[in-house]
């Protein structure tokens, strides 16, 4: 009887070690978002002092359309990719999105402000559910490991039945709901058109929404004391976008979504420095819970990514 030769197993690929010129681009570009997040957040807190909700989200819309459409006369090459094929999606998607930052905005009024941050990262495991029973995407384990460990996150953090238990917390969970909603619906359309054509749609659609619901007379409100939230309120919702989208093509998920997290340290010491907000142990403790959900499934989908039907896209507020 001839001997089986011994052949090796081979190796697990290596994973290239990331050097400071990869990295450097990444750490600026997420600095960026995560300076955007916040600006946008305190400058929304700020506007609610004299505007509704509606009038300040009106307001990030116009200010929206206005760059979008300086970009586009600047890049006719934009606005001739702008599509209309799929306006009902559009519409569809839009109108999630315009609940969904009703309820965030309205969060940020309502509860400390790294409260918000951390509930918001529940957002992913909404997703994974989602994707999976409209985009036919798998659950994989480690995605069920992250609904889990985000739910229980959230038990942590909002602490229903106790003392300190906040109904405003549902407003956050329910934004991130509608948000998971617009990713989901956002990959479908990244299929056909072009990054630009759905922000400006978003911008475009969710104006007069606003506008229907606003009190025009309030706008008169807005004196010089108004300036600076209005131009973070304008330049960072689009900012964060920008940022974000350019930290994720300087870089590999796995280095862009753990930087993302700095969020809630960073808007917690905001909060404390600049409305007195304590650094609550609960709301740290139940957003480590989720990040570790969210760390473990980005884990699994590098190293074995699922397939899936549809290309996956980033899309925040």
């Amino acid at each position: 009887m001839r001997a089986t030769p011994f052949v090796p197993r081979p190796s697990a690929p290596r994973r290239p070690r990331v050097t400071p010129a990869q990295l450097i681009p990444v750490v600026l570009w997420m600095t960026g978002t995560l300076l955007s997040f916040s600006a946008m957040a305190v400058s929304i807190r700020e506007l609610s002092h004299v505007l509704g909700i509606l009038e300040i989200l009106a307001l990030r819309s116009a200010i929206g359309v206005v760059i979008l459409l300086a970009i586009g006369l600047a890049r006719p090459d934009l606005m001739r990719a702008v599509s209309s094929r799929h306006i009902g999606l559009h519409l569809a998607r839009n109108s999630v999105h315009f609940a969904s930052q009703i309820a965030w905005a309205t969060s940020l009024t309502l509860l400390p402000l790294a409260t918000v941050f951390a509930l918001e990262f529940t957002m992913p495991a909404w997703t994974a559910l989602l994707a999976a029973i409209f985009l036919g995407e798998r659950l994989t384990p480690s995605r069920i490991g992250a609904v889990i460990l985000g739910f229980i996150g959230v038990l942590v953090i909002i602490r229903p039945g106790l003392e300190s238990f906040r109904p405003a917390s549902f407003l956050v969970l329910l934004a991130a709901f509608g948000y998971a909603i617009t990713l989901t619906v956002t990959k479908r359309l990244t299929a056909t058109d072009t990054t630009f054509c759905i922000v400006l749609w978003m911008n475009v659609m969710q104006l007069p929404m606003n506008l229907a619901g606003s009190h025009l007379p309030a706008f008169l409100a807005i004196g010089p004391a108004q300036t600076v939230p209005l131009i973070g309120l304008g330049v960072a919702g689009l900012a964060s976008h920008y940022c974000l989208s350019n930290a994720f093509r300087a870089g590999e998920a796995s280095l862009v979504v753990p930087l993302d997290f700095l969020r809630i340290p960073l808007i917690a010491l905001v909060g404390w420095w600049l409305y007195g907000e304590s650094l609550d142990i609960y709301v740290f403790a139940g957003a480590g819970l989720i990040v570790s959900g969210v760390l473990w499934n980005l884990r699994a989908e590098t190293a074995h990514p699922a397939p899936s039907r549809s290309a996956t896209r980033l899309e925040s507020r």
